[in-house]
């Protein structure tokens, strides 16, 4: 890296699919509306809300530190951490809907 150019952190790359993952859990919340009435419905739509504040945390926090140099690092260990436990409980909810729908 040559002197004056700024290193391409985690953050440019966390900002734009986080908040596509925000968008992702809106719409899957949506989606579980139309789907069977069963008690694992209700526990998806409030994990996936609960989802959908983590990413959209993962993605000020990785915007903030793009924005404020001085934290950089800082700012982008959390937008990454909140980004790693967005996409867990995703995957966590999307095994329990699966299985909800394919078993019987």
């Amino acid at each position: 890296m040559r002197q004056g150019e700024t290193p391409v952190g985690l953050s440019n790359h966390i900002l734009p699919v986080a908040a596509t993952m925000v968008g992702v859990c809106v719409t899957v919340v949506s989606v579980i509306q139309i789907a069977p009435d069963r008690a694992i419905s209700n526990w998806a739509d409030k994990l996936l809300a609960i989802d959908s504040f983590a990413f959209l945390s993962s993605t000020f926090l990785s915007y903030w530190s793009i924005r404020h140099k001085e934290q950089s690092l800082q700012y982008e260990r959390y937008a990454d951490r909140l980004f790693l436990l967005g996409m867990a409980i995703m995957v966590s909810v999307s095994f329990l809907v699966a299985f909800e729908l394919f078993t019987d």
